[in-house]
């Protein structure tokens, strides 16, 4: 049986001058080797070196400031859903309550439109341009059985047929919109003329928070 061949440095440094774009496809290479501090080719290297760690070292600060910038906006939410939670406890009644969400909404999602539908009569409280009592079984909210089934909350672009339940005459000029459901006493919508400001690879953590909150603030008063 043959001895495998063994490869000399000679041999190497041929093929590497024969094919001098390979650290190019192996970066991490290159950072590895042990380049003598002197003028000349070696110094070519020794540079390359330098700009691959640069460059790992500015992609890596990138991603701390992302990372950063994210933190920043997940601990303001944080402090608005905490905020939020006491606000609706201390409301005295079912429409006060109605009332402190919409504001909050309005306030804190910067959208163009806030929208609750109540899913059953509760004391005291009257429509509004914001509100409408939709019962459970109305046919109109057909085209939300799927969504309603479930606890999911649904951020982007909704069907006419959704958008007409939701916004009524102003179906055509909401382009987005971020919606979350509280189970048997109301779906909560929020749109916005940008059809970018609400989209489907959003996070629903807070949305879900939110909706969590309102239930048990609304809850106080059916009977």
């Amino acid at each position: 049986m043959s001895q495998p061949e063994t490869l000399g440095a000679h041999e190497v440094a041929a093929w590497l001058r024969r094919h001098p774009g390979f650290l190019q496809q192996y970066p991490d290479l290159a950072t590895s080797l042990v380049v003598p501090r002197e003028s000349g080719s070696a110094a070519s290297l020794a540079s390359y070196q330098l700009e691959v760690l640069r460059e790992k070292n500015r992609e890596l600060t990138r991603r701390l400031h992302e990372l950063f910038a994210n933190a920043q906006v997940n601990e303001r939410l944080s402090v608005r859903i905490h905020q939020l939670t006491l606000a609706l406890m201390k409301q005295g009644s079912a429409a006060d309550t109605l009332r402190a969400m919409a504001a909050s909404l309005q306030e804190d999602f910067a959208g163009d439109r806030v929208r609750i539908l109540l899913l059953r009569a509760l004391p005291g409280v009257d429509a509004a341009e914001w509100l409408e009592v939709v019962p459970a079984g109305d046919d109109r909210l057909a085209p939300f059985a799927d969504f309603l089934a479930g606890d999911e909350p649904l951020c982007g672009r909704l069907q006419p047929s959704k958008q007409g339940v939701l916004y009524g005459d102003e179906a055509g000029e909401l382009q987005s919109t971020a919606l979350f459901a509280v189970k048997g006493l109301a779906m909560v919508a929020v749109g916005s003329r940008d059809p970018n400001r609400f989209y489907p690879g959003m996070g629903t953590l807070f949305l879900r928070m939110m909706g969590e909150s309102f239930g048990a603030a609304l809850s106080r008063y059916v009977d």
